[in-house]
């Protein structure tokens, strides 16, 4: 009885610090929320990154939107501008997780 609750206190302690170094470092994308603000542009049916919207020539034809609303109509990045700035995050599991819960916030959550 007493060798069996050695071995818990020894495998268990071992087994959490195995998994906390586990999570953070395997890599893991972290992508932009499905609400992340985005310009739709109509006349060419793109959208546009906020932080490349000086630089896209955009028509008048424009509305605010979100990712998700843009990718139900089947609308694709307006530049190449659109698609860096919407690229995935390269981040360890555990800042992922932090990220996808709201604890940190993400490259997209100020526009």
């Amino acid at each position: 009885m007493i060798r069996k609750r050695t071995l818990f206190f020894i495998f268990f302690p071992f087994s959490v610090i195995l998994l906390i170094f586990i999570t953070l470092n395997i890599p893991r994308d972290t992508l932009p929320s499905p609400d992340t603000r985005i310009i739709l542009e109509h006349t060419y049916q793109s959208y546009i990154a906020p932080t490349c919207f000086e630089e896209s020539n955009p028509t008048n034809f424009l509305a605010d939107s979100t990712l998700e609303s843009a990718q139900k109509l089947n609308y694709k990045p307006h530049s190449a501008c659109t698609e860096k700035a919407l690229k995935a995050e390269k981040d360890n599991m555990f800042v992922s997780i932090l990220k996808e819960i709201g604890i940190i916030d993400k490259l997209w959550d100020n526009w």
